[in-house]
């Protein structure tokens, strides 16, 4: 173990953000660089290596946690990133990115402040990549199997890098001009700048993954195509269909979804634009929907200089602790300040958009909402609390419902659904077509990082086992798990 009395004598510190008027003038990420390493393995000490680790059941990567936290203490960091890339091929995002249902598992966490474990593992792979330790690992054999991945998010490129691994050959299909997925132009640069893709994706590529970008199955290749062309498909196209809003005043000018609005300020970052066709600036801001693509609207919002940000969530407001029907080592639904939440703005819960309205010209210049309450399981609305708050500029972030179908994907491969719309699939990741697998959102509908990734990892064990008839690689889960739920 750690430091035995490490629980007793260190208290809980986490990586320091740069100051707020510092950070909203640009687009780097928000904490100090380097604010970690001081601390954390202070920090790993604070892991007291339980007989039976519950942060391993609130991870669905199984990440070897307790292992990884003992090397970062005795600050044997080659140690420490061998442990961890055992269960995760990529913990720079998951560091980052992940709300750490591992450390709501912890048994520290039932009465005292959990470990720091997801600023632990984004120290030990920063390092790692320092200090050269994350090097390309191709396969000793190719198989003579191939293998078409649909789609670069997390579940995609895992998948891939697995299979890669295992000796075949593997391409990789992404529609957008770069590969990453919601990696890429989702997430704003803030929360993850996209140098970290970029590494990580140049060691996949002197593994012998190839890319094919600007390139969508269904539209630019037919699904009967990429069937002969290759021995098996893994369909990892998330699930993009973004929620809608259906109340008058929806076809209003400058009332947009998420994932219209942040894909361009990571083209402006990239490169590609000088400004966002879409800005925030001098704007009153409404953002409709209060998880976290919700705060990354807020978050960008401020960046591009908004006149007032404030973001409604229909739901309650959570409370500050476990709430009694939410039990530790669940993953409770808590009060969370983000990074945008830090840097301004208003959030308003349990209200509802009745309506838009708009100038003569067709732009939204407000929104009417109305504050409601569950009663009986039903939602009712309050008579007599309507507000109307001024709004520029809209964005729904209210999560997604599936993945695309406009483009001929599913019609063409004629893949089931299940009764959510994901796409179906069997103990193995297969689905009713032979040959054809498919991992991530695509399959469990809208999830976290770390279920992709762990997805796209067991998906590459039923591919494997197909090629090969049988699968040294790892699957960490079934189709059928689900996050640790009261």
């Amino acid at each position: 173990m750690a430091d035995p009395k490490g629980f007793l004598t260190t208290g809980r510190e986490v990586a320091t953000s740069r100051p707020v008027e510092e950070r909203v003038k640009d687009w780097n990420e928000v904490y100090v660089p380097g604010s970690l390493l001081p601390i954390i393995s202070k920090q790993a000490g604070r892991c007291m290596d339980c007989g039976i680790p519950f942060c391993h059941n609130g991870c669905p990567l199984g990440n070897l946690i307790p292992e990884w936290n003992d090397y970062a203490y005795r600050e044997d960091w080659t140690a420490a990133s061998e442990r961890l890339h055992a269960t995760n091929n990529f913990p720079e995002f998951t560091g980052r990115l992940c709300p750490a249902p591992c450390e709501s598992a912890c048994v520290l966490a039932i009465n005292q402040p959990a470990v720091t474990i997801k600023n632990v593992e984004v120290s030990i792979i920063d390092k790692a990549w320092d200090s050269g330790d994350v090097t390309p690992q191709p396969p000793e054999r190719l198989s003579g199997k191939t293998v078409a991945v649909i789609g670069s998010g997390p579940a995609g490129l895992a998948a891939a890098q697995q299979l890669t691994r295992a000796g075949h050959t593997v391409v990789v299909y992404e529609r957008a001009d770069r590969i990453g997925g919601l990696l890429r132009y989702g997430i704003p640069e803030f929360k993850m700048e996209k140098s970290h893709i970029n590494r990580r994706i140049e060691q996949m590529r002197a593994e012998g993954t190839k890319f094919r970008t600007e390139t969508e199955i269904g539209r630019d290749i037919t699904a009967q195509t990429l069937r002969k062309r290759y021995d098996a498909v893994v369909i990892a196209a998330g699930a993009t269909i973004s929620r809608d809003l259906p109340v008058p005043g929806r076809e209003l000018k400058g009332i947009h979804f998420a994932m219209e609005y942040l894909p361009l300020s990571n083209k402006v970052q990239e490169g590609d634009l000088t400004v966002s066709p879409i800005t925030a600036e001098g704007k009153h801001v409404v953002v409709i929907g209060g998880g976290d693509t919700g705060a990354d609207c807020v978050g960008t919002a401020h960046r591009q200089g908004a006149a007032s940000v404030t973001q409604l969530e229909i739901m309650p407001k959570p409370g500050a602790e476990r709430a009694t029907h939410q039990p530790w080592p669940t993953f409770p639904m808590l009060y969370k300040v983000t990074s945008a939440h830090e840097e301004g703005g208003e959030r308003i819960y349990s209200v509802s958009t009745t309506h838009f309205e708009g100038d003569e010209d067709g732009n939204v210049q407000s929104l009417h909402l109305i504050e409601v309450e569950f009663k009986d399981g039903k939602l009712e609305q309050k008579a007599g609390t309507e507000r109307v708050l001024p709004a520029q500029l809209v964005t729904l972030a209210m999560g997604f419902t599936g993945t695309d179908q406009e483009n001929g994907l599913v019609e063409q491969f004629g893949l089931d659904l299940d009764q959510r719309g994901n796409i179906a699939r069997d103990a193995d990741f297969a689905t009713n077509v032979p040959g054809v697998y498919v991992a991530g959102d695509a399959g469990r509908g809208q999830s976290l990082i770390v279920w992709a990734i762990a997805e796209g990892r067991s998906a590459a064990a039923g591919v494997d086992r197909h090629l090969t008839g049988a699968s040294d690689l790892p699957a960490p889960i079934r189709p059928t798990d689900r996050a640790l739920m009261a």
